[in-house]
């Protein structure tokens, strides 16, 4: 008998035993086993419930083991069952190794179709299951059936007889010994009655049988374990996991238990595969980058292919292993460095990359030689880089602690020294309170001793004066004697004050400055007019004829205009020159007076060179101010060189020997032009240039100062050569302060050094001598300028406010470029104005006021201003020394600079500065190409004079005997007229005709010229026509215009320094009305340019050279640089004279191909260089002005509007060639050359916020459209696809944000509103002008309608804005963000792109822009869109609306309002500048056509009166009003609701509110008064008329209806009325027009009607009423009057009116309620008014009470 099968219980052994849980029956129950019992193993107890390890665990403990089965057999499939995989898969000699796999456990728990959980479910299913068991002992007859209750035998054959005994048999467990024979005939016999039972097959059943068992029962199912080669038994005790879990316990260490559980968990195996394996294993890139190192010539991986490599690798090692080798296995395996391979010896392979490259190293190791010795080495350097690399993080961990400790160091001292010298201050300052305080104490004493002696002396002389004068008999002796004592006591004030000044240096007074100049300049003039210098006009210069000598003493001095010294809101007390000096100073140099030697600069100057310079600068003001002798040792030779020109030479004498200058001015051919001595009489051709090219500050000193190359050794010639004059030492300092602006604080700080605590007095008045020509001159520094106003404003009471005045002078017109003149020192004595007589071409002289810093512009303006002159421009003045002329101009060059320049020259010809015979005159310089000498005769009169002079004295010649004639005969009808006499003309031909002529021709050229005069004289229309004297004068002008356009011309000496070859390099520009003409020196014109040719000038400024150069560019392609010393002048007169003529002209050229839209409009096709011409009366100053413009292009014919973007306006009057128009034909012409047109039109932008970010957030994705080549402009085609924020000027097919795109109706309106925006701003053109509101209204009502809307027009706007190349449209469109930011703000969300974007740009409208929007935040946005009076300001560019308002009193007065007024603000800003109490009751009305309303407090002022406009539109349409087009309105302030209205309270209310208002309802009867009251208050009202004048009383019976009600005037007669008025006058006697108003109110304020409004109305409801009755409606409420007997029939308070309507004729009113209340019904055309009028009233009162309440 074979032992029992025992099934055992699969679990898991718990380290700690499982919690106690409710047990559940076993899978497999156990039975008592009894011997009979097959399942009883011999010699085993009996098995119970509670041995069963499964009753202790439920089914969740079950699942939790399941799932920790599965996980194990995760862990055994990647560990053991892959991992031999990939060993197999990469062909590695390996041997499976045997593990325990737990997967025959998952499959019996969970491997369908039979396992424990299908087990369960069944058991849950079908209860008490039976299971069949079939043993192998079994006959046939007999079975075991197990159940949940029982197990006993059975006999086979009954079990099959009585099925339905067991109906619920279900699983057949079959023993392995059970054979085929026997098992195939009892499995088909059960089959055969259990045909829906489950066969359960185990290890070491007979395959064969159970596929018989199938093939003949294809129902059943078998379940079929694997086959174990290592145990054949049929229990389970090969799975891991089924132990006998028999000892229960904590903490209880068994190892046998513990290593079956790690053999279990797979520990065991993996470390042994682990052991065995390879774990390692690399990417081919990832081996290459780690091991590429090791062998040479390896790239990166990222530049070779690494399986090559590898390949490689793998070759090199598989070929040198075997010969290598010195050691095999037994297996077959090598052993290379005590590294294991892998590798077979007969075929030889490769595991892995690393066992490749350990195989491959192995190699190198082998063959290498001398390998220990590298390797040595390797490691040692190995060693050395891993110190290194270790040591840096500590080492800079430690130099972060010593800085911190460094730093913590540095504050503690930090701390300590502070503390130590805040104590030592504090101490110091106290003994200074002291000390000072002591010397104060004891000055203080001192004057006070001082004063009460001299007190004393002054009273005692007064009584002796008042005894003497007594008894000498003088009367009034006290009065006298009191005055001269009071006089003495000022002088003794004025004494102790000046001893408060210390030293006496500061009461010096004129006549000490005026003797102290005399000293230090010598003799310099008439000493009884010292402010009026002695006029050099009567001396040798006569370049124009003697001029002016005979009339210059009859003319008055003309002044300068009064230049006030500026008021510096800067408080300067804290800017001493003390706190400077210890500032700034260099060494131990203090900031007193000294006379001794510096031994450096006192500041720190920025060259080396300027060291010895400022030496010689503090010992020539020691020598000016005369604290330092002159030298001892001094040449007999007298120097006539200026001053200047040797300190010129001084600072330029290096650079000019500098072999580098020499050689760059060489490669130019104006180097000889430069160094050639052109003769006398070539010179004197350009006679306006003389003087201007010797000027002597050239760019080569600028140079020389910019490189540092002074002359040590010309400085100390300078100090030890010779005795220098007084005037010689003032050109020295002051030139230096000219021409290095680095030493101007130097020099300022050593004055202001020497004039501190200056014990001189000549010295010290000296110092603030030479302070003040310095401050005329040139200006300090902008860190030293406040010290130094505070210096002067504390010096001397004469100079301090003089300097002052000088010094803001010098800031406003700037620095000088020569020294003082003799003339400004002759003007410093009396610090009065120079006088400069100015001499006109006509004789007058004028005589003119002016200062060291006077431009030529401001005598010219003062000239102008004078003779009425109109036409300015060309007009300049001129300054002649002997035969030399030098232009002055009419810029900004200083007059003075001209005078000191001949003076200088003066002395160089041996003559005193002082005797210089300069002379300046008023000429016409230069015509303009649209002068006309009609517009203004006075021009015309100096220019006729200038012409016959200049034709006299050879200045303008004339090549034509005939032409001199006809001047000569002019010249004549102008002076004689009609008068002709051949001995007349005899005894004036030789003022007229030139002196060459004359003397050419001998004594009979006489007779000859007057026979040639005679002639023109009488073929002449002015003989003939006897016109005025002036058409000859403006014929003369016009011929001298056409002729001699070259001598009208103001011209620039030039260096050309590259582009366009010119026959010389050095040249004369000469410019005039006809062009510009490149002259050489022997007049020959090299080049003529006409302003249409040029294309544009580009001024190049250098800091370092003073001559900057200019680029000219010409339409033929030309380009020329020169370098000219008035650059900047040349360019003004060019983009003058071009600007002007594109303004005149009416010829235009394309720039461009334009391609016009079919959008219905008459608009050009234009192709570049096209000829356009405008319309009759248009001119280029449109063009300028606009965007689009009408004209007619000459090539076709046609005409039509187009885009002024796309041309260019030229500046001629005069149709162009063609042959230049083809110039313009040229690509990329105006790209290269930005013309003045094109910079008019735009504005540099600097980088400026855009909606860029918004957009790429917010905007919708840009569609692109097809539009034709050349539709769009430059402007357009700039814009990209994606860019819909920048400006364009196509309309929108699609609104800007993408939140309105699913929106059909809010789309339409915001492409309507865009294209208003293009139309407004003149992006589009337009039939409509651009005036009224119809375009505003359309962008801004949809925005006012919906809020999606308002985010969408600013985004247009700012989008319209952005890259804008048209000044006048972004104009426009930033009129539109005005206007928008005052009707409403945007969202949040584009709040601060809106900020930013009006922030960021520079505009004058932005900012206030700004504002509006801030204001619109504060008090919420309008209703309506701008009312017209809104948008003609900001197009008006007024951003301060002011609004005429009307008052009662027939007066008005202007007030600001602004888009966010509301009407309470107005009323408000009216109160307070009516200077009122309260005002309370008054209100804003509104008169419009012939309705008056008033406006609501909480309204909109703007969008009350467009709401008005609009109503009246609906009401009253008229087909004549335009589009658009606003009613006029006027604006009332009046009392409204009469609360607190007690005369007498407030004045100003009574005259201008209340009588006024209550006047005219008195008058015509609306309150019940007595005769006698009507007497009085006529006399009243009289007054208030005519005063106190009894004239008018007279006339009072023809004026009764202005003083007595209209019901009274009948009750008695005119006359009685006269006489009673007259006697009731006489009672007010004494009472002011504005008494008598307040009487009048105070009278009427008793009674009941006062304040009301009254309204005559019919009513149809009481018939107690009369039909037509006087509604009053005041603060008592709704009365009821008779209109004959003015009694009140009914007072209605406000409390019974229930309920009230209006409407066009009517106003109903419903009293107390609906049972017991009545209605009045009343007829009316201003029921509106009554109707507004109760609500306010019921309002007030509403609002009273409530306050009232809150109070309670």
């Amino acid at each position: 008998m074979l032992p029992p099968l025992v099934i055992p219980v699969l679990y898991l052994v718990p380290v700690v035993p499982p919690p106690q849980v409710t047990p559940v029956p076993c899978l497999v129950p156990v039975a008592p086993v009894s011997d009979s019992c097959p399942l009883s193993c011999p010699g085993s107890p009996p098995p119970t419930s509670d041995s069963c390890p499964l009753s202790c665990y439920s089914f969740e403990q079950l699942c939790i083991n399941y799932a920790n089965e599965n996980l194990q057999q995760f862990f055994v499939q990647h560990i053991f069952k892959l991992e031999q995989e990939e060993y197999t898969r990469e062909g590695i000699n390996w041997q499976n190794m045997n593990f325990i796999d737990n997967q025959e456990v998952l499959d019996l728990i969970g491997v369908k179709p039979i396992n424990i959980m299908a087990l369960i479910d069944e058991e849950s299913k079908f209860p008490k299951v039976r299971i069949l068991l079939l043993h192998p002992q079994t006959n046939q007859s007999g079975v075991v059936i197990l159940n949940f209750i029982e197990v006993k035998p059975i006999n086979i054959m009954a079990l099959i007889d009585k099925e339905s005994k067991f109906p619920k048999i279900r699983i057949l467990l079959l023993h392995p010994q059970i054979n085929s024979l026997s098992g195939v005939t009892l499995l088909g016999n059960i089959a055969e009655v259990f045909t829906e039972a489950v066969i359960l097959v185990f290890q070491g059943t007979d395959r064969t049988m159970l596929n018989k068992v199938n093939r003949t029962h294809s129902g059943h199912k078998d379940y079929i374990k694997p086959k174990s080669d290592q145990d054949n038994s049929f229990g389970l005790n090969h799975f891991a996991g089924i132990v006998e879990y028999d000892i229960y316990g904590s903490y209880m260490f068994d190892r046998n238990l513990c290593c079956r559980q790690l053999r279990y968990s797979g520990m065991m195996e993996t470390a042994k595969i682990r052991r065995a394996g390879y774990p390692i294993r690399h990417s081919f890139k990832e081996f290459v980058d780690r091991y590429r190192m090791l062998v040479p010539g390896i790239p990166p991986a990222h530049k070779t292919d690494c399986l090559g490599v590898y390949l490689g690798v793998r070759l090199i090692a598989t070929q040198n292993i075997p010969l290598l080798c010195s050691r095999q296995t037994a297996s077959g395996h090598i052993w290379v460095s005590g590294c294991k391979t892998h590798c077979n010896t007969k075929h030889p392979t490769v595991v892995f990359q690393t066992d490749c490259l350990r195989a491959y190293l192995g190699v190198r190791l082998i063959v290498t030689p001398n390998i220990p010795l590298l390797f040595l080495k390797l490691r040692e350097a190995a060693i050395v880089f891993q110190k290194h690399w270790r040591g840096r993080a500590p080492h800079l961990l430690y130099l972060v602690m010593k800085r911190g400790y460094s730093r913590l160091q540095a504050l503690i001292r930090s701390r300590r020294l502070k503390s130590e010298f805040v104590q030592t201050r504090s101490s110091i300052i106290a003994l200074q309170a002291q000390c000072r305080g002591f010397v104060v104490r004891k000055v203080c004493g001192q004057k006070r001793e001082l004063k009460k002696r001299r007190l004393q002396e002054l009273l005692l002389l007064k009584k002796q004066e008042e005894a003497q004068m007594k008894k000498s008999g003088t009367k009034n002796y006290k009065l006298l004697a009191e005055d001269n004592y009071k006089q003495r006591l000022a002088d003794l004030q004025k004494e102790v004050n000046d001893a408060e000044l210390g030293a006496g240096v500061k009461s010096l007074d004129d006549d000490d400055y005026e003797r102290l100049v005399d000293d230090l300049f010598g003799d310099i003039g008439d000493k009884s007019s010292p402010s009026t210098p002695v006029s050099p006009i009567n001396k040798t210069t006569n370049v124009f004829g003697d001029l002016g000598a005979a009339r210059q003493d009859m003319e008055e001095v003309i002044d300068m205009p009064h230049f006030p010294v500026t008021e510096h809101k800067i408080d300067l007390s804290e800017f001493n020159f003390r706190k400077f000096a210890m500032t700034y100073f260099r060494g131990n140099i203090n900031y007193q007076y000294s006379k001794r030697m510096v031994k450096h600069s006192l500041l720190e100057l920025p060259h080396p060179g300027d060291q010895g310079a400022s030496l010689a600068l503090w010992m020539t003001i020691l020598r000016f101010m005369g604290d330092l002798p002159e030298p001892r040792y001094e040449t007999d030779t007298v120097d006539n060189t200026p001053v200047m020109e040797r300190v010129n030479q001084t600072l330029s004498r290096n650079i000019l020997n500098n072999k580098s200058f020499q050689k760059h001015f060489s490669q130019q051919n104006g180097l000889s032009a430069v160094s050639d001595n052109v003769s006398t009489e070539n010179r004197r051709k350009m006679i306006s240039m003389t003087l201007k090219r010797q000027n002597r500050f050239n760019d080569t000193v600028h140079r020389s100062l910019m490189n540092e190359d002074y002359g040590s050794n010309s400085y100390q010639a300078w100090l030890e050569s010779r005795r220098t004059t007084n005037l010689e030492k003032l050109h020295f300092i002051i030139g230096h302060g000219i021409l290095r602006p680095e030493l101007r604080d130097e020099i300022y700080c050593q004055i202001c050094k020497q004039l501190t605590n200056n014990p001189t007095k000549a010295s010290f008045a000296r110092g603030w001598i030479l302070l003040s020509l310095c401050v005329g001159c040139f200006a300090p520094s902008g860190k030293f300028v406040e010290y130094l106003r505070a210096f002067i404003r504390e010096g001397p009471r004469g100079y301090a406010p003089y300097c002052e005045q000088r010094l803001d002078r010098t800031f406003h017109n700037g620095t000088r470029k020569q020294p003082p003149s003799w003339v400004e020192l002759q003007a410093t004595k009396s610090k009065a104005p120079i006088v400069i007589p100015v001499v006109f071409m006509d004789g007058s002289v004028k005589k003119l006021t002016a200062d060291s810093a006077t431009t030529a512009q401001e005598l010219t303006e003062q000239l102008c201003a004078n003779i009425h002159l109109k036409d300015r421009y060309g007009f300049s003045l001129f300054i002649a020394l002997f035969d030399k002329v030098s232009s002055l101009g009419n810029g900004g060059e200083h007059v003075m600079d001209g005078i000191s320049q001949c003076e200088q020259y003066a002395k160089e010809q041996g003559a005193q500065e002082r005797n210089a015979p300069w002379k300046v005159y008023f000429r016409k310089e230069v015509f303009t190409p649209w002068h006309n000498p009609t517009e203004d005769p006075v021009a015309t009169n100096l220019i006729y004079h200038q012409v016959v002079r200049g034709v006299k004295c050879g200045e303008y010649r004339c090549d034509k005997e005939s032409d001199i004639a006809m001047l000569a005969a002019q010249q004549f009808y102008v002076e004689y007229k009609t008068t002709f006499d051949s001995t007349l003309i005899s005894n004036v031909l030789p003022n007229y005709i030139p002196d060459q002529f004359l003397k050419s021709g001998g004594d009979k050229s006489i007779g000859r010229w007057e026979k040639l005069v005679v002639e023109a004289y009488k073929k002449s229309y002015y003989l003939k026509e006897r016109t005025p004297d002036i058409r000859a004068k403006e014929d003369v002008v016009s011929y001298a215009k056409i002729r001699w356009p070259l001598l009208f011309s103001r011209f620039f000496d030039a260096l050309r320094m590259s582009g366009t070859e010119l026959p010389k390099n050095h040249v004369i520009i000469a410019v005039n009305w006809t062009g510009v003409y490149f002259v050489d020196d022997e007049e020959q014109v090299l080049l003529e340019l006409s302003f249409i040719e040029i294309l544009s000038i580009t001024v190049h400024r250098s800091a370092q050279a003073q001559a900057h150069s200019f680029t000219m560019a010409t339409v033929q392609g030309q380009e020329f640089v020169f370098q000219c010393v008035s650059t900047e002048e040349f360019d003004a007169i060019i983009t003058y004279m071009q600007d002007g003529l594109r303004r005149r002209s009416q010829y235009l050229v394309a720039t461009q191909d334009y391609s016009p839209p079919g959008d219905g409009l008459t608009l050009l096709s234009l192709q570049r260089g096209d000829l356009i011409m405008l319309e009759p009366g248009t001119t280029g100053a449109v063009v300028l002005d606009t965007n689009w413009c009408v004209g007619t292009c000459q090539r076709n014919g046609q005409k039509g509007h187009f885009p002024v973007e796309s041309v260019y306006v030229l500046p001629t009057l005069d149709r162009p060639l063609d042959s230049l128009l083809d110039h313009f034909k040229s690509d990329g012409l105006f790209d290269k050359n930005k013309s003045k047109q094109q910079s008019t039109l735009s504005v540099p932008r600097r980088k400026l916020h855009t909606l860029e970010k918004y957009a790429a957030q917010n905007f919708r994705s840009n569609q692109s459209l097809s539009v034709s080549r050349g539709h769009t402009l430059t402007s357009a085609r700039r814009t990209s696809a994606s860019e819909l924020w920048k400006h364009t000027r196509e309309p929108l097919r699609q609104p800007l944000l993408q939140k309105l795109l699913v929106h059909q109706e809010l789309a339409e309106d915001a492409c309507h509103a865009f294209s208003a925006i293009l139309k407004y701003m003149g992006d589009l053109p337009t039939r409509r002008s651009r005036g009224g509101v119809e375009y505003t209204d359309i962008i801004f009502r949809v925005a006012l309608k919906n809020d999606m809307l308002r985010d969408e027009i600013y985004c247009q706007i700012m989008k319209q804005l952005t890259d804008n190349r048209n000044r006048l449209s972004e104009e426009r469109g930033w009129e539109l963000m005005w206007l928008a930011t005052g009707l409403f703000a945007c969202s949040q969300n584009l709040l601060k792109e809106l900020t930013l974007f009006m922030t960021m740009r520079s505009h004058t409208v932005s900012r206030y822009s700004l504002d509006r929007l801030q204001r619109t935040l504060r008090n919420g946005q309008r209703k309506y869109p701008p009312h017209q009076v809104e948008v003609e300001a900001i197009q008006h560019r007024t951003k301060h609306i002011y609004h005429k308002v009307y008052f009662p009193d027939d007066t008005d007065e202007a007030f600001e309002v602004n888009s966010s007024t509301r009407a309470r603000d107005l009323s408000r800003d009216i109160t307070v500048r009516l200077n009122l109490h309260s005002g309370e009751g008054l209100t804003l009305f509104i008169k419009i056509l012939d309705k008056i309303f008033s406006v609501p407090e909480a309204e909109f002022f703007f969008d009350y009166v467009r709401e008005l406009s609009e109503w009246i539109k609906r009401t009253r349409p008229s087909r004549g009003a335009a589009v658009g087009a606003e009613f006029q309105y006027q604006v009332f302030f009046m009392k409204k609701l009469w609360v607190n209205a007690v005369p007498g309270r407030d004045k100003h209310a009574d005259t201008i509110f209340h009588f006024p208002q209550e006047l005219p309802k008195y008058l015509r009867g609306y309150h019940k008064v007595s005769k006698s009251d009507a007497i009085r208050l006529a006399a009243l009202i009289y007054r208030t008329k005519f005063g106190n004048s009894k004239d008018e009383l007279s006339l009072v019976s023809h004026m009764l209806a202005e003083l007595v009600p209209v019901n009274l005037v009948k009750i008695q007669s005119p006359k009685d009325w006269s006489k009673s008025i007259s006697s009731a006058f006489q009672q007010t006697a004494g009472l002011s027009p504005d008494d008598a108003k307040i009487a009048f109110l105070k009278h009427t304020h008793t009674w009941p009607t006062f304040g009301s409004t009254f309204f005559e109305v019919k009513q149809t409801t009481e018939p107690a009423y009369p039909e037509i009755i006087i509604v009053a409606i005041n603060i008592k409420g709704i009365n009821v009057i008779h209109p004959s007997t003015k009694e009140v029939l009914a007072i209605h308070p406000f409390t019974h009116i229930s309920n009230w309507s209006s409407g066009n004729t009517y106003f109903n009113i419903q009293i107390g309620n609906l049972v017991r209340g009545s209605k009045l019904l009343c007829e009316t055309s201003v029921g509106y008014k009554m109707d507004d009028l109760l609500t306010s009233y019921i309002f007030l009162l509403q609002s009273s009470i409530g306050k009232r309440s809150v109070r309670l």
